[in-house]
């Protein structure tokens, strides 16, 4: 008998098959509009995603001492650098926007990313405090290996991270991260991050494509 054509027969068809079965899990992944839609084609925290597939959401670190106020550091000496009373309260409280706490309402986090930089400086210290508790209750250690001014860099590291990433940094550089992203021209995206501690930035990329939303925190008295 004589030998088949290569690229014909059972073993092409099951090539194909193996080629095309993602594909088609990603055409019939449904899920409703707004929140609940978002969160059903949110990927397990880790798990792999396809290559031109992300979610990063951006927070501000939380709150500084106000002109004349006073921060305090871990050890709760006095430090002008660390977070104010307010900001150390909703620190405490962001673990709530994430599984496992019940009625969370955003992916839980597999990547955290915090400023870094030298030591004493505000920014870094600021960042790196309000996600210490969130990261502890992950259990996931706070990637601070960039600092302001890196933004490339760090948009690079946060697409390359498992999936979902959080970012937590300063308000003048994450319109240089959203252009790092690509994700700046996103209908609706603001062009600079405005005078609030209490929102979650969302960017979904889905076959290439960005989408922008965003989401308020509702942790502590007077937020939005």
């Amino acid at each position: 008998m004589p030998e088949a054509p290569a690229g014909s027969g059972p073993r092409r068809r099951s090539v194909l098959a193996a080629a095309l079965a993602p594909l088609a899990g990603a055409g019939c992944s449904g899920g409703g509009a707004g929140e609940a839609g978002e969160a059903a084609r949110t990927p397990a925290p880790g798990a792999p995603a396809r290559p031109e597939d992300a979610l990063v959401m951006v927070i501000r670190h939380a709150e500084r001492p106000y002109a004349g106020g006073v921060g305090r550091d871990a050890e709760g000496e006095v430090d002008p650098g660390s977070l104010a009373g307010r900001g150390r309260r909703r620190a405490e409280r962001l673990p709530r926007l994430f599984p496992p706490a019940p009625g969370s309402s955003l992916p839980r986090p597999a990547t955290v990313f915090a400023a870094g930089g030298g030591k004493g400086a505000a920014v870094p210290a600021r960042s790196r405090q309000t996600v210490t508790v969130l990261a502890s209750v992950l259990r996931a250690p706070v990637r601070a290996e960039f600092a302001v001014g890196a933004e490339a860099a760090l948009a690079q590291a946060a697409l390359a991270a498992p999936m979902p990433v959080l970012v937590c940094w300063e308000h003048s550089g994450i319109p240089r991260l959203i252009q790092a992203l690509g994700a700046d021209r996103v209908p609706g995206t603001p062009a600079t991050w405005p005078d609030r501690h209490d929102l979650v930035w969302m960017f979904t990329r889905r076959q290439g494509r960005w989408s922008f939303r965003e989401l308020p925190q509702h942790l502590l008295p007077g937020d939005v």
